[in-house]
């Protein structure tokens, strides 16, 4: 009788929870059986792994073969159990040293000629064995991705019989982290002509993390500014930049480890499904939101999208989590996303502009405007309504704006002062509002008039409190005065065309 026990890991969500390859060999007619709620693609790792151990020059035991993938109530998914899986017959059956086992982790999916092929989110089971203090051995096509977790000790081997070589002494390739690569370049505001209310409410909304809707006719810049917003924010830190590119390693997306550090821009197109917003499948993924992770979610054309989509985000908007459950699974997916929304007044485009070319009756504008919910919209920061551009500003000549270089300084500088007090100012909780958040005594009347004239909800009047926070913070001002929370009480105004 022939046990060996081989450490890995399977996928949950963005974790990797560990999972013991327990392999039995018995007598018995030969026959191999894998056990452990394996998922389709798992228990054809018998005929995989067969393959590969006999072109690796080794022996296939004749025996009868029991393999449990423990614990027995998590599901096991993919061909990441393929090495492990071969390690442990081979070690059951005494062609490789059982102790050489017991300090590593392995993942990875065999091809039948024995070569070691990526699998998903090798970046989550980097992680985790570091915090076991275990060594871990990948396939080399994934040593890029679990190098970038600091700590880690972290191998890489090409196929079953170089993995088979590290544990019998000859030493492994380190895993190393790929060199960065130049960022990728950023739309600059110096392109954006005019539009100075427009240009200063994405500059508060990149400061303080703020969710903005911009409505406005076409061709007024409202998908110009949005793609300008992420070369206004500061670079990921090592911990955003480690959980977003988590997100993306299980989502077969895959990581670009040259360029981890920066930050996602998701712009998925408004006929997208509410799955594929969300995330969801079998086995569950992330969808857009949780893609967008310490990044921008920018939508277009709001009101076009499925109501069930819009609904979606909700919750995460509010917590920074989307939960995803499908037949008996349910994880979790990170998703503190910026959101950046873009829409037309009517159907046509132009309610409210003096050309008076809008033709849309006033039901077809509330039908069109009410595919948004109020619990969405009361849920953004900041509500910019903005105009056609006259001609003049469109001339080649035309001075450029403020390039994005400069804004981003500020934006930085305004930053340091909340993570200073612990939090962006988009999520700071109501305890911390009320300590940060201070108002004299005639500011606080005329927010409480604010309130009532704009009929603003609890939700809508501490978001407005955020916004006049942020906007102190870029003044390098301790207190909100007057001015930033009139400005900021601005942002709530009803749209003079309908809007509300």
């Amino acid at each position: 009788m022939g046990l060996a026990l081989v450490h890995s890991r399977a996928r949950a969500g963005i974790h990797a929870p560990p999972v013991q390859v327990e392999v039995h060999l018995s007598g018995g007619l030969p026959s191999t059986q894998i056990v452990g709620l394996p998922a389709a693609a798992v228990r054809e790792a018998r005929d995989r792994v067969r393959a590969a151990i006999l072109c690796a020059h080794f022996v296939y035991p004749q025996r009868r073969i029991t393999i449990n993938l423990a614990p027995a109530d998590l599901p096991k998914d993919g061909g990441r159990f393929d090495l492990p899986i071969a390690l442990g017959i081979l070690a059951a059956s005494g062609q490789i040293e059982r102790d050489a086992l017991a300090d590593c982790e392995f993942l990875g999916e065999l091809g039948l000629t024995g070569e070691l092929r990526p699998v998903d989110g090798v970046l989550p089971a980097a992680v985790a064995a570091a915090r076991a203090g275990r060594r871990l051995v990948v396939p080399a096509a994934s040593g890029a991705e679990a190098a970038l977790v600091r700590g880690a000790e972290t191998y890489t081997a090409r196929t079953l019989l170089e993995a088979c070589a590290g544990l019998r002494g000859q030493a492994l390739p380190r895993a190393v982290a790929a060199p960065a690569a130049a960022a990728a370049a950023v739309p600059d505001m110096a392109d954006v002509r005019g539009q100075a209310q427009a240009r200063r409410a994405l500059e508060i909304a990149a400061a303080g993390g703020h969710h903005l809707l911009m409505c406005g006719p076409p061709g007024c810049g409202k998908t110009l500014l949005a793609s300008r917003l992420p070369g206004l924010l500061p670079e990921a830190s090592e911990e955003e930049a480690l959980e977003t590119a988590a997100v993306a390693s299980v989502s077969g997306r895959g990581v670009d480890p040259a360029r981890w550090r920066q930050r996602p821009w998701r712009a998925p197109h408004h006929g997208a499904s509410a799955v594929a917003l969300a995330g969801g499948g079998s086995p569950p993924r992330p969808g857009e939101i949780s893609l967008a992770h310490n990044g921008v979610l920018f939508l277009d054309e709001l009101p076009e999208w499925r109501r069930a989509a819009l609904e979606g985000l909700r919750e995460p908007l509010e917590s920074g989590r989307i939960p995803v459950s499908r037949a008996g699974r349910s994880v979790e997916f990170p998703a503190r996303f910026q959101l950046v929304a873009a829409m037309t007044p009517c159907p046509c485009g132009w309610a409210g502009d003096p050309s008076g070319r809008c033709r849309c009756t006033p039901d077809m504008v509330r039908r069109y405007r009410d595919r948004i919910s109020g619990p969405l919209l009361d849920r953004i920061d900041l509500h910019l309504h903005m105009a056609r551009l006259p001609p003049a500003a469109l001339r080649p000549d035309a001075p450029p704006g403020e390039p994005s270089a400069a804004i981003r300084a500020r934006v930085e500088a305004a930053r340091a002062r909340q993570q200073a007090r612990g939090a962006l100012n988009a999520h700071l909780d109501t305890a911390a509002l009320a300590r940060h958040c201070r108002l004299s005594g005639a500011d606080q009347t005329l927010l409480e008039k604010a309130v009532e004239r704009l009929r603003l909800t609890a939700r809508g009047l501490h978001r407005a409190l955020r916004v006049a926070r942020t906007i102190a913070d870029l003044e390098g001002s301790e207190a909100i005065a007057t001015a930033h929370l009139a400005e900021a009480l601005g942002y709530r105004v009803p749209d003079p065309a309908g809007e509300g």
